[in-house]
């Protein structure tokens, strides 16, 4: 007890080993779970028995018997499993079950040992095939069970069966039968389909030798004898698992008490029917019961045979029916063929089964055969199943790869299987990647000139071919990690032929990189490439990559260099760029440009293939680096002494476009320029017509009543809408210069009456017809002067009236027989225009009249004085305020004189020089009447 418990903790297998927590596949008295190695992550299959599946059976008569007895019988059955686990260390086929950790004891009393990693066993697989037909699944389709591995993650058990599959497997078994009956001397003894395991690589080994023993004629055998008659005996206290299964075993052991090889070739015939009967099980139904086994064979047709067909519920192929199963299944030992002899059949006797037996023994075949084999390979590749080519062609195929002489067919042929499979991803990533990385990165590292390996670059010439089915087959970090390395090293070769392929295989690595490996990765080892080579065919290949790096297409003869504003259209064939990552225009101006400036040559190769570049460099560049630095190379190359009419009209064809370009872009500035710089400056025009009144009048006169205002008037005088009465036009206001610029709000003297043609013409003359000497640039801010308490009491500026009435006249119309508005000339005073307006007044409050009056004066401001022009003003803004309306009374007021109401406005202020506001009106007394008859009117 204390034995088992220390063994228990000083095993290998729990403490090394990370263990699947559910079986993967139960065969016989072993569960098998998936196992990882903690160490090496290697992977395995863990064999665990549990002595607790030896408890009393139901029916049995375990109960009645002996507890002596019965350990006895359990610790024999322990004896025999350990038996079973010694013989896989010792025999060593490729076509056994190999052993990794020896048998071992569990803390319960069972036993653990660790072999190569299998799938499943051939019984678990012919049941899985029998769930699926009863399913109604096509009898060829693959397993799909799932398993847990042992790292917890779930996978799909895949494991095919058809006829290629079937003749491989028992081809197999028929090389460990062969030796273990003339290598071992051994007889297995109970061949069934539990005996029988599918590794990861779809190889069936034979294992369950746990009835082994020596033939009976055999003399120098190490191996203790089988006893017969313990082992025909069917104990039902045991499980029927780990008792001898008497539905394949050979009547040579029930009859004669015989143990031969022969044997073995009776039950190997009896598994070839269960694997093409349905269900999928021996023909014999014995039950584990010795006597219905001696019943069937008493009478030739209860017992397998040619006339009942082998006791087989569906059609044998021919060539089984006919050349193998009457050598297998025969009563008499002598008639059964050996295990050589069944290799030679006529059932293996097929090119696709010769395939596999060569790659089988290709590691003993000469260089000349083995290659011979390889070239004719891919012939015939297709004709595998995908399980074959994936589990038996691809392994055999790579583990030749370290033959350094076959490399490029080798490769050649795994690359061709990787294009067949439907998942090649994964076999890709888990086979193939780690064998190429072994060939090209870890055994030998980088070549120089005087170490160069012809064979190792044969093959990185067809690996370099296949770069686009590896970027198939794997994500962007492993292609960045595993294969672009091996490009670059291929870049890097002095061999120009690998360097040529390298840059031939950029388009394809530019679709799975990013645009940072791509920059700092893949570029600069290309541009190193382009300026270090002095050959002209490395030159135009990497000028090419530079085509791809800047997003155009390879071998691309595009001549336009647009940037698709010009209007033209392409057609809907129009090629578009091969990938969208593409260098940026920081890094194609500051390198990609001074790499093409220093080309030397002028070979029109290089010229042509510099072209292309050209156009991709136009359509990413801005106008000024294309008009500075490109223009002028262009000019350089375009006048190279070697090309032909045709290439100097394409080179042209690229300036012209490129001009063009230059001169739309340019054009467009200049025009957003203008205009934003028309724009600042009809805000500044606005800013000074408002300071001068005039902008604001005009704007409030739309076009239609301007040209009906002007179209009015007649040549005998304009007549008022109400009384038709004329008016004659305002005196022009003069200002004299001596005075500093002001405000002026003072009503202008009336005019005497002018010719109304004259006025007619005036009213057109321009806003400004007179240029100020200032510019309006340089203006300076307003600052009106003050005005007197006295000049606004008389004026009426306290009561905020902008316009007053003027003193009738003598020679003047009556009020209503006013003239129509007239636009008065402009007065200058320091090189500005002063506009005043003079508005008749209407008669019809419907109708005000406008005029521009000064704000309301505030309590402790001074007012505005004429006499004292220059002291500080209370007036920062304008305002524009309507008069009052008129009575009739205020027009018969006005009949006697000239009625003219209106006002004048004048630019002034501090700093700004304009009209005074003294010298635009009449005398104050006129003025002062002209108030008192307001004043009357209102």
């Amino acid at each position: 007890m204390f034995s088992s418990a220390l063994k228990q903790f000083t095993s290998n297998i729990p403490a090394n080993y990370i263990i699947s927590t559910t079986p993967s596949s139960i065969a016989g008295a072993w569960k098998v779970y998936d196992a990882k190695q903690k160490k090496t992550g290697k992977l395995v299959s863990v064999f665990v028995f549990d002595r607790k599946s030896l408890e009393t059976q139901p029916n049995g008569f375990g109960a009645r018997s002996g507890g002596s007895s019965l350990r006895k019988i359990h610790d024999e059955v322990i004896e025999r499993l350990k038996k079973e686990a010694s013989s896989l260390a010792r025999l060593r086929h490729p076509n056994v079950l190999s052993l990794v950790e020896g048998v071992e004891d569990t803390r319960n009393g069972g036993l653990m040992f660790a072999t190569e990693p299998v799938t499943t066993s051939l019984a678990g697989l012919l049941q899985e095939k029998d769930d699926q037909e009863r399913a109604g699944g096509s009898g060829g389709r693959a397993s799909r069970h799932v398993v847990q591995d042992a790292d917890g993650r779930m996978r799909r058990r895949e494991v095919e069966m058809d006829e290629l599959e079937i003749q491989k497997g028992l081809l197999q078994v028929a090389k460990g039968l062969e030796f273990l009956h003339e290598s071992a001397g051994l007889v297995h003894g109970n061949l069934t389909p539990e005996a029988i395991f599918i590794n990861q690589n779809s190889d069936w080994k034979i294992s369950g030798l746990g009835f082994t023993g020596p033939p009976d004629a055999s003399t120098s055998s190490t191996t203790p004898p089988v006893s017969l008659s313990e082992v025909l005996y069917h104990d039902p206290r045991l499980p029927t698992s780990i008792q001898l299964n008497l539905d394949y075993t050979s009547p040579d052991f029930v009859f004669d008490s015989n143990i031969s090889s022969a044997t073995d070739m009776f039950s190997l015939g009896l598994l070839m029917l269960a694997l093409y009967n349905s269900p999928h099980s021996s023909p014999l139904r014995t039950n584990q019961n010795l006597s219905t086994y001696k019943k069937i064979f008493s009478a030739s047709s209860s017992s397998p045979s040619p006339e009942n067909n082998y006791l087989s519920s569906r059609p044998l192929p021919k060539d089984i029916l006919s050349s193998v199963l009457p050598h297998l299944i025969a009563r008499r030992p002598a008639q059964r063929m050996n295990a050589r002899e069944f290799q030679q059949s006529q059932f293996f006797n097929n090119i696709l089964v010769s395939t596999i037996r060569f790659l089988e023994s290709l590691p003993a075949k000469s260089p000349s055969e083995k290659s011979q084999f390889m070239r004719g390979l891919p012939r015939i590749l297709n004709q595998f199943s995908n399980s074959v080519l994936d589990k038996k062609v691809l392994p055999a195929l790579l583990e030749e790869t370290k033959d350094r002489e076959l490399l490029s067919l080798v490769l050649s042929n795994v690359f061709k299987i990787m294009s067949t499979l439907p998942y090649a991803k994964r076999s890709f990533t888990d086979k193939v990647i780690p064998q190429l990385r072994e060939i090209f990165l870890n055994s030998g590292g980088k070549s120089s000139v005087g170490d160069r390996d012809p064979a190792k670059e044969a093959g990185l010439v067809v690996f370099l071919e296949n770069t686009g089915l590896m970027a198939e087959n794997c994500t962007g970090k492993e292609f960045k990690d595993e294969i672009l390395p091996i490009i670059q090293l291929g870049l890097e070769s002095q061999t120009h032929s690998i360097v040529d392929k390298s840059l031939n295989c950029l388009s394809t690595i530019l679709d799975v990189l990013d645009f940072s490996t791509i920059k700092h990765e893949v570029f600069p080892v290309v541009a190193s490439v382009f300026a270090k080579t002095s050959s002209l065919a490395i030159k135009v290949r990497g000028l090419e990559a530079f085509v791809l790096l800047c997003g155009g297409l390879q071998n691309s003869t595009d001549n336009d260099i647009g940037d698709g504003l010009d209007g033209t259209t392409k057609g809907p064939n129009a090629s578009k760029p091969h990938s969208s990552v593409v260098l940026d225009k920081y890094t194609i101006q500051e390198k990609v440009v001074p790499l093409l400036k220093a080309v030397k040559t002028k070979e029109p190769a290089v010229m042509m293939a510099a072209l292309n570049v050209f156009r991709q460099v136009g359509k990413i560049c801005d106008s000024q680096y294309l008009a500075t630095d490109v223009l002028p190379l262009l000019w350089s190359f375009s006048l190279g002494p070697l090309l032909n009419l045709q290439q100097f009209q394409q080179y042209m064809g690229v300036i012209k476009a490129a001009s063009s370009k230059i001169e739309q872009e340019q054009i467009r500035k200049l025009r957003e320029l203008s205009s934003s710089t028309a724009d600042s400056l009809d805000v500044s025009r606005s800013n000074d017509l408002m300071g001068m009144g005039t902008k604001d009048t005009h704007a409030s006169v739309g076009e239609d009543d301007f040209e009906r205002l002007i179209l009015g008037q007649s040549s005998n005088g304009a007549s008022d809408m109400m009384s038709g009465s004329s008016r004659p036009e305002p005196q022009r206001v003069q200002s004299s210069p001596a005075q500093p610029p002001m405000f002026s709000w003072s009503t202008p003297n009336p005019a005497p009456p002018t010719n109304l043609a004259t006025s007619s013409t005036a009213s057109f003359n321009p806003i400004r017809n007179i240029t100020p000497d200032q510019s309006l640039s340089s203006f300076t801010a307003l600052n009106p002067s003050s005005v007197s308490t006295t000049a606004t009491k008389s004026s009426g500026w306290n009561s905020m009236v902008p316009l007053q009435p003027q003193q009738p006249s003598s020679n003047s119309n009556s009020w209503t027989a006013a003239s129509p508005p007239t636009l008065s000339s402009m007065s200058t005073t320091n090189g500005l225009s002063s506009l005043s307006m003079s508005q008749p007044l209407q008669p019809s409050q419907a109708r005000p009249g406008f005029s521009i009056s000064p704000p309301p004066l505030s309590p402790g401001i001074p007012s505005y004085n004429p006499q004292h022009p220059t002291q500080p003003s209370m007036f920062s803004t304008l305002s524009i305020a309507p008069p009052p309306a008129r009575t009739q009374q205020s027009q018969s007021a006005g009949t006697n004189g000239q009625g003219t109401y209106g006002g004048a406005l004048a630019l002034g202020g501090g700093g700004i020089g304009g009209a005074t506001g003294s010298g635009m009106g009449s005398t104050i007394g006129t003025k002062q009447k002209g108030l008192d008859a307001y004043e009357s009117l209102l």
